[in-house]
């Protein structure tokens, strides 16, 4: 995939993390960088379960990459949520 698809996907897995956990204040950048991660940890998870990886633009790639995304907003949510309550 080049570097724009990476945006793309990125933003497109993003918005739909953050539709999910309810996180939608975040900017553009924000969520293409959160979409981005979540690439990288839901094709980190795909390999480790003998799956490909996110390879290529496609529906399975932004599926993939959203729950990779989610899995990170709802990680930091946790970490923040501790945070908040000392």
């Amino acid at each position: 995939m080049g570097f724009v698809a990476w945006i793309v996907l990125g933003f497109i897995a993003g918005a739909l993390a953050g539709v999910l956990t309810g996180r939608r204040a975040d900017g553009c950048l924000t969520r293409i960088i959160v979409g981005i991660l979540g690439a990288l940890i839901g094709g980190g998870l795909a390999r480790a379960a003998g799956l490909k990886g996110v390879t290529e633009f496609g529906i399975r790639a932004v599926v993939v990459a959203t729950l990779g995304a989610t899995l990170l907003l709802l990680l930091l949510q946790a970490v923040e949520g501790r945070r908040s309550r000392r």
